[in-house]
């Protein structure tokens, strides 16, 4: 019987539950369970929703005995910096305020009569930013000194949801070194910048490294759920575990981890506090295993979120990401990294304003607002990555870009105005039978309107929508993003199709040779690749998009290996 590990990743926007276990020597993923996050405003600050948060965690535990699935061990990441304060009786002091609250407000100057920037980044080496939990607690000293009179324990959120599993209080490593209050050298808590700061030094609990089991489940919660299991502390900060799942077993890589926020940067074993790293903004970030991320805090796709909730969501992102296509030669840029971006009134307006303030031209359409924000945060990602090879006098070979914004933008969209690339998706054929359901619409379909958009659907010649398959779920659908339509019409991209059977031998195959399962999304492409190296230039280059994991297909996978699907030889498309 497989060993089961419960992986529990709460991002900014959002949270999921991972199932993974063993299997013929290779690791098995499974999302099981997943829900929303956000802040929402309490008493006129943007607060987090921890009672509802942990309920969730709650039901992702009841989900895995729901499915019989019970996991030996689980550990909880999060953002970084917001924490809880604690009173005697462990109850929580204040509202759980977040990093986008202007508490924040002028608090470094406060910092500063203590300690100079130069010289905290000298003993910390993060980079200073206004929410970072140093500046979070001197609002609470300022605005609620009685709270940190009261206060027996400061847990980070992780700590915290462990907290509330186990009982237990613990603080791990790489979370509590985004607050800037620990030693890089030490590696613990730098109680003499605590005493500085006129912080109590009792609230902080001992660091614990990720690894550390925590204890079991409690009582309480073990009766709950249904049963019991060990938590233990993973890397608690999200980036700290996103940069392990980077695919590489070497440091030459540069790291993007794309999400709400953007965090770019390398692995190192030693911390670079020097001068001239702070000036560059740099922050070093404790890793696993002792190492470091030294990075950027990039405000990332929070941008474009932001924008399209002010538009009521009418939009996907594959949408907008057509619209800046269309407006892909308007000028104006923003420095993606102002604070003026953390958490306006209304984003739309602070871009346009941002324009207005430098003598830029004023984007107006959503367009132009999405080709701002999407060209505005490359040319940030291009900065860094100089900045990077600067700091350390070498270059590197490769960016791995991971988080649930990697392909946000489309793996095309770089590469439109360049006519030497070669631009080829793969659709669904289906079992490529006469008569079978299929989801290649640019290949099979016509021109009509389904949810909105007119591009090329699997429908009759009166307009009634005919059924699809694939076995790729995410594939599964009569119609297809009107973007490609478009470049499929311009001649600019060349679709072909694949056969489920061709689709499910890629994804045993890359497998099997690299130990990465695919997504039977991406399977498709790679299949294509496989059987056309007639079409691929000789000696040349070619990008293969692998969009998801195949963990989340394994139930389908199981149901057609064997004997239930061929593979034959030669290309059946």
């Amino acid at each position: 019987m497989a060993a089961y590990y419960l992986a529990v990743d709460i991002g900014a926007s959002s949270g999921r539950h991972i199932l993974g276990h063993m299997e013929n020597g290779k690791m098995v993923l499974e999302e099981i369970y997943r829900f929303e996050n956000g802040m929402v405003k309490k008493d006129g600050e943007l607060c987090w929703e921890f009672d509802r948060l942990f309920q969730e965690i709650k039901n992702g535990l009841k989900k895995c005995k729901e499915i019989g699935k019970i996991p030996v061990s689980m550990g909880v990441d999060t953002w970084g910096v917001d924490f809880v304060l604690l009173d005697k009786n462990d109850n929580v002091l204040g509202n759980t305020v977040g990093y986008r609250d202007h508490r924040t407000e002028g608090m470094d100057k406060e910092v500063y009569k203590a300690i100079s920037l130069k010289d905290l980044y000298a003993r910390t080496g993060i980079q200073k930013a206004d929410y970072n939990t140093i500046y979070q607690l001197m609002a609470v000293k300022k605005k609620h000194p009685e709270y940190l009179e009261q206060a027996e324990t400061l847990l980070h959120v992780p700590d915290y949801f462990h907290f509330l599993l186990t009982g237990q209080k613990t603080c791990e490593y790489t979370e509590a070194t985004t607050g800037q209050l620990v030693s890089p050298i030490t590696k613990d808590w730098d109680y003499e910048l605590i005493d500085m700061l006129g912080y109590p030094r009792k609230m902080f609990q001992k660091l614990i490294m990720p690894g550390t089991g925590i204890g079991h489940l409690s009582d309480k919660i073990r009766e709950e759920v249904g049963f019991d299991l060990e938590v233990v502390a993973p890397a608690t900060h999200d980036t700290g575990s996103a940069v392990l799942a980077v695919p590489a077993n070497d440091d030459d890589f540069i790291y993007i981890s794309s999400g709400t926020w953007s965090l770019m940067g390398i692995e190192r074993k030693e911390a670079d506090c020097s001068e001239k790293s702070c000036e560059m903004n740099f922050t070093n970030e404790g890793g696993y295993a002792g190492r470091f991320r030294y990075l950027k805090n990039i405000m990332g796709l929070w941008m474009i979120q932001s924008v399209r909730h002010e538009v009521n969501d009418a939009y996907s992102f594959a949408e907008i990401c057509a619209m800046a296509e269309e407006a892909k030669d308007f000028p104006s840029r923003v420095d993606a990294n102002d604070e003026c971006f953390l958490s306006p009134d209304n984003m739309t307006e602070e871009v346009k304003d941002y324009c207005r303030r430098t003598g830029q031209k004023v984007p107006e359409t959503l367009g132009e607002i999405a080709t701002v924000i999407y060209t505005s945060l490359a040319e940030c990602y291009a900065k860094t990555a100089k900045e990077l090879e600067e700091m350390t006098g070498r270059t590197y070979s490769r960016i791995h870009i991971v988080g649930g914004g990697s392909n946000a933008i489309g793996i095309f969209r770089g590469f439109l105005g360049d006519e030497s690339v070669r631009l080829i998706g793969a659709e669904a054929a289906g079992s490529g039978e006469s008569g079978c359901f299929n989801s290649a619409s640019l290949n099979l379909g016509s021109p009509g309107v389904l949810h909105g958009n007119r591009t090329l659907l699997l429908q009759t010649p009166e307009g009634q929508i005919e059924p699809s398959h694939s076995v790729a779920a995410g594939l599964d659908y009569p119609g297809v993003g009107p973007e490609h339509a478009y470049l499929k019409k311009t001649g600019r991209a060349k679709y072909g199709m694949v056969r489920d059977g061709r689709a499910l031998a890629a994804f045993e195959r890359l497998s099997q040779t690299e130990g990465i399962l695919p997504a039977l999304e991406s399977s498709h492409a790679l299949a294509w690749v496989f059987d056309h190296p007639q079409e691929l230039p000789a000696g040349g280059n070619v990008i293969v998009n692998l969009s998801g994991r195949g963990d989340k297909d394994m139930d389908i996978i199981k149901q057609y290996l064997g004997n239930k699907y061929h593979m034959p030889e030669e290309s059946e498309d």
